[in-house]
């Protein structure tokens, strides 16, 4: 019965607390990305605590294939559109060559785990 009613439930922006926009921004790593970030990561990570204090980064991290050793790449979760381009704008690891190529991506949050 509950399964049937979230059929029925229209996606609507303006009227659910939980169907928010929030930013995602995928980075892809050179494949020596742990040889090479050394000196950018501290500027890398400094960005991102400056965007979550903030309020405008809810987290990131890196990604990969299951059981990596090595990212494949890194996944950050904003609140707006500016803050996901000024990261990648204030980011060291774009200029320093660390990222290949980056994706910012709507993403409506529909449902999660604080849904009553």
């Amino acid at each position: 019965v509950a399964f049937a009613s979230l059929q029925t439930r229209k996606y609507s922006a303006t009227t659910s607390r939980l169907a928010a926009t929030n930013y995602l921004l995928h980075y892809d790593y050179i494949p020596d990305v742990l040889e090479k970030r050394g000196p950018y990561r501290e500027g890398h990570l400094g960005v991102a605590k400056k965007l979550i204090a903030e309020g405008k980064c809810l987290s990131g991290g890196p990604t990969g294939d299951v059981g990596m050793e090595v990212p494949s790449g890194a996944l950050f979760v904003f609140t707006d559109l500016e803050s996901a381009k000024l990261f990648v704008k204030e980011d060291p690891y774009i200029d320093a060559g660390i990222v290949t190529s980056h994706k910012i991506v709507e993403w409506n949050v529909v449902v999660s785990k604080d849904d009553n």
